[in-house]
C-alpha cells in the first residue's frame, strides 16, 4: 500500500519557462532537528502534521531528502533595494518546492528559506542564521493572527551546521515558508528591464489567473492586474499602520503581487508611538520609518506601473496615460482604508473624512506623549463606558486625553451605536503584539537550545484579541534596559 505524499503537489509556476528560474535541489545539511510544526496551518493546507514531524518529514523540511511530485527551483526577479536599482536579484537562500491547493481551494507556494547557495546568492552562503528563522515564525504567524494578509510558516528545523555571521558562528535554521505565490513587483521588473515583452506577458496571465481569476477575461489584462495590485496592497498597508508595524525593508522586490506582506527580516512592532520611527539597522536614511510607508507603497506601484507599460496599450503615450490613472486611485484607496481601520480602533462603525481630524489629534497625544501604541488604543475600549482612567492612567498629560475624550465620546453618541463600539474597539486592537523585547529574549533562548520561551510566545501571539489571564507579561512595553532600538536583516 502506497504512503501519502508529505505534500500532494500541484505546480503550476514551474510550467512556465525556464528563463523564470533555475531548477535547483536545496543543499542537504548535517544533522537536521525539528524546532516547530505548524499544526493548525498544516491542517488548513490539508497535510499530517504528524507525518511532517516524523524523521522522514524532518529531513525534508530541511531540504535533505527529494520530495514526490516536487518540482524545486529558485524564482529570478529584479528590484529597487533602498531605491537603487539592481537588475538581477533573485532567491538567494531560498528554494520554492512547489505548490499544494488547501482544502480552501486555494493555491500555495511551499517554499524552503535558508535551503542554501542558488545562482542568486551573490557570493552568499544561502544559509539562514536560527535567530531570524525564529524571528520569521513568530512574527508571520502573529500577523495572520492579528489578520493581516501574510505569507506563513509552516516549520521551522535546526541544521546542525554553523552559520558564520559578523559575530561568529551562529547555529543555521531551515523555515518552511507558506505564501500565495511568491510573484514581486521585482518579478515583473526583471522581465522589463530584459525588455522581454512574451515573458512579461506570460507572468502577467499567470499572476491574473493565480490571484484575480475574477479579471483574467477582461479587455485590458495588465491594467486589470494593476489596479487589482494597487488596491490590495493600499489596504494592506493601512492595515500595518493601524498596528504600528513597521516593515523595515519594503523594496520592490519585498512587494508581492497577491498582498501579502513578506520578508520578516529587520521589521518590528512600536511601543511608544513614534511617528518616524524606524528599527532596520541598514535603513539608516530612515526610507522605510513608519510614516514613510504610504509613501513608498505608492512609489514601489509605480515601478509596476512602469514595467507594464508595453502591455497597457499599443501606443506608449497611452499606456503611460492608463498607468497614471491607476496610480492616481491609490491615495483615494489608502485613505479609505486607512479611515475604516482607524476608525474603527476608536469605535466608529461608518467613520467618514470628517473624522479624520478626531483620529489625528489622538495621535498627535500620542505622539507627544510617546504612549505605547498598543496598549493606547487597548485601553481606549475600556473607555466608551465613561471612565477615562486607563489611557489617562498611561498619558503624561491627562488633561489634554480627557478633552479629547469627550469629543469622541460625543461622536460615538452622535452615531447612535455606543454599545457596539466597545466591541468594534476590542476587535481591532489586539492586547498581544510580537513585542521586541520579547522576540529578542525568544531568539536568545533558541541559540542556546531552548524553545520553550518560543513557543510560550506563539501560543499567546495566535491569540492576540483575548484578555489571557496570567499572561499580563506578555502585554507590557519593555523597561528601559529590555528596549530594542534596532533589527537587523539576518541575511
Amino acid at each position: 500500500m502506497n504512503e501519502m505524499p508529505l505534500f500532494p503537489f500541484d505546480n503550476s509556476y514551474a510550467r512556465l519557462p525556464e528563463r523564470f528560474y533555475t531548477r535547483l535541489a536545496p543543499t542537504p545539511v548535517r544533522e537536521p532537528g525539528l524546532v516547530m510544526i505548524n499544526y493548525a496551518l498544516a491542517a488548513d493546507l490539508g497535510l499530517d502534521a504528524d507525518a511532517l514531524a516524523s524523521p522522514a518529514g524532518i529531513a525534508a523540511l530541511a531540504g535533505n531528502a527529494p520530495l514526490p511530485g516536487a518540482a524545486p527551483l529558485a524564482q529570478v526577479y529584479a528590484g529597487h533595494q533602498f531605491g537603487g536599482w539592481s537588475a538581477q536579484l533573485g532567491d538567494g537562500r531560498a528554494v520554492l518546492l512547489g505548490e499544494v491547493v488547501g482544502k480552501d481551494g486555494e493555491r500555495r507556494d511551499i517554499q524552503l528559506k535558508g535551503s542554501g547557495p542558488t545562482p542568486y546568492s551573490r557570493m552568499g552562503d544561502g544559509r539562514a542564521p536560527l535567530g531570524p528563522v525564529l524571528r520569521e515564525y513568530i512574527v508571520s504567524e502573529a500577523m495572520a493572527a492579528l489578520g493581516v494578509p501574510t505569507t506563513r510558516a509552516l516549520a521551522a528545523v535546526t541544521t546542525g551546521e554553523a552559520v558564520l555571521r559578523e559575530e561568529g558562528g551562529l547555529p543555521g535554521g531551515v523555515l518552511t515558508r507558506v505564501a500565495a505565490s511568491h510573484i514581486r513587483v521585482g518579478t515583473f521588473q526583471y522581465f522589463s528591464a530584459q525588455n522581454d515583452v512574451d515573458g512579461l506577458r506570460l507572468l502577467t496571465e499567470h499572476a491574473l489567473s493565480r490571484h484575480y481569476p475574477d479579471a483574467a477575461g477582461t479587455d485590458n489584462p495588465a491594467l486589470a492586474l494593476l489596479r487589482g495590485v494597487i488596491a490590495r496592497q493600499a489596504r494592506l498597508i493601512a492595515r500595518w499602520l493601524s498596528l504600528g508595524f513597521i516593515h523595515g525593508v519594503m523594496n520592490t522586490d519585498n512587494m508581492t503581487i497577491s498582498g501579502e506582506t513578506i520578508d520578516y527580516g529587520p521589521c518590528a512592532f512600536m511601543d511608544g508611538f513614534v511617528p518616524d520611527q524606524k528599527f532596520s539597522f541598514i535603513d539608516q536614511g530612515g526610507r522605510y520609518a513608519f510614516h514613510m510607508q504610504p509613501g513608498i507603497g505608492h512609489w514601489n506601484l509605480s515601478r509596476l506601473a512602469i514595467a507594464l507599460v508595453p502591455l497597457l496599450a499599443g501606443a506608449e503615450e497611452d499606456a503611460i496615460d492608463l498607468a497614471k490613472a491607476a496610480l492616481d486611485e491609490y491615495p483615494a484607496l489608502f485613505e479609505a482604508a486607512w479611515l475604516a481601520e482607524m476608525g474603527a480602533k476608536i469605535g466608529l462603525s461608518s467613520p467618514s473624512p470628517d473624522d479624520k481630524p478626531l483620529i489625528e489629534a489622538l495621535l498627535s497625544l500620542m505622539a507627544t506623549e510617546r504612549a505605547d501604541f498598543t496598549l493606547t488604543f487597548r485601553a481606549i475600549s475600556e473607555c466608551s463606558a465613561g471612565d477615562d482612567a486607563p489611557v489617562a492612567a498611561g498619558l503624561v498629560d491627562h488633561t489634554a486625553f480627557v478633552a479629547w475624550a469627550e469629543e469622541w465620546r460625543a461622536r460615538l453618541e452622535a452615531g447612535g451605536d455606543l454599545d457596539g463600539a466597545r466591541t468594534r474597539m476590542r476587535a481591532a486592537n489586539p492586547r498581544f503584539i510580537p513585542r521586541n523585547h520579547q522576540v529578542e529574549a525568544a531568539i536568545e533562548a533558541g541559540y542556546h537550545g531552548d524553545f520553550g520561551p518560543f513557543a510560550r510566545l506563539i501560543d499567546v501571539l495566535a491569540r492576540p484579541y483575548d484578555d489571557q489571564p496570567g499572561n499580563e507579561d506578555y502585554a507590557a512595553p519593555p523597561s528601559d534596559d529590555q528596549i530594542v532600538a534596532r533589527t537587523f536583516c539576518g541575511t
